[in-house]
């Protein structure tokens, strides 16, 4: 048996050489990305990089689609067996994973189990009753670096982007509300508070990482028209959204927590909406995994999370 030589650092990764097949079959890099389950500009940053990696120009665009140069055409034969290789690999991986134990492995960030998770289970367990199901519970950084690791079959995350080497797929919508207590200052103003005014006020964040702080600071961004981030002198941050809503009715600032969690308090009047005229806090709810398919019985779990995602909450 030969000695294995280490692949020095600038060789193509495998779902790079998997889009460049699917650019060369189909003439687009738009229909390559639909055909992964990216984004274009995703795809096409995943295609620069290739170019970069490999010190080739690889594709020649136009408007009437994307072509390949010389050595893009003998890189695509070059990785075809590649490729093909790792798709056996990964398909037979599968099969053990499967053949393991039947057990599911999820990830959810916080909003989406202790919400959501819930009422996805008991549906899955009435379809799968034999099925074993392990939740784990982390902010939504955490759960793509836990699938990313392989420890979750899939992950549920609430930030609105998803790291674009994992596989994603939407399975609903969720809306951040920011609550105070209805002596606060911010509660009494008739026309609510200009998106300039978050600033200086006490904000209750979650911790870095959290997809509801993300989706926060970046709809704020946008309000704005910046793209820089925008300080916040006096925000709190808080490690739970039940702390944030706790502080939130004893009058300690203005909670930034997903309108679920608030419904409660909002419906007995603990606590109140503040209106931020302008401030799109609307957020995908989003599966994520590895590889171009997930296993089947986190496909399963998907799927009841998309039916529940289309009826009325």
């Amino acid at each position: 048996m030969m000695a294995s030589v280490p692949l020095p650092p600038w060789t193509p990764d495998l779902f790079s050489l998997d889009l460049l097949l699917s650019v060369a079959e189909l003439g687009s890099v738009g229909k390559a990305a639909a055909e992964h389950g990216i984004s274009q500009p995703s795809a096409s940053a995943r295609l620069q990089q290739l170019e970069r990696r490999s010190g080739l120009a690889l594709f020649v665009r136009s408007a009437s689609g994307t072509a390949l140069t010389p050595a893009g055409a003998a890189l695509v034969a070059w990785a075809t067996d590649v490729v093909h290789a790792a798709q056996t690999l990964t398909a037979n991986l599968s099969a053990l994973r499967e053949t393991r134990s039947a057990r599911l492995r999820v990830a959810a960030s916080l909003t989406v189990a202790e919400y959501l998770v819930p009422t996805w289970l008991l549906l899955l367990q009435q379809q799968e009753p034999e099925l074993g199901v392990a939740v784990l519970v982390a902010n939504s950084h955490d759960v793509c670096e836990r699938v990313r690791a392989g420890d979750a079959d899939v992950g549920f995350v609430e930030s609105p982007s998803v790291p674009v080497d994992l596989t994603a797929q939407q399975v609903g919508v969720d809306r951040l509300a920011l609550v105070t207590a209805p002596h606060h200052p911010a509660a009494r103003s008739p026309t609510g508070l200009a998106p300039a005014d978050l600033a200086d006020q006490p904000l209750l964040l979650r911790e870095h990482g959290s997809g509801t702080r993300e989706t926060f600071l970046h709809a704020l961004s946008v309000a704005l028209g910046t793209e820089r981030p925008v300080p916040l002198q006096h925000a709190t941050e808080l490690g739970s959204t039940t702390t944030i809503l706790a502080t939130a009715r004893a009058g300690g600032g203005i909670g930034v927590v997903s309108a679920r969690a608030a419904r409660a308090d909002l419906s007995t009047g603990a606590l109140v909406e503040v209106t931020v005229p302008g401030l799109d806090t609307r957020r995908p709810l989003t599966a994520v995994w590895t590889g171009r398919t997930p296993v089947p019985a986190a496909a399963g779990l998907i799927a009841l999370a998309q039916r529940a995602g289309r009826r009325p909450s």
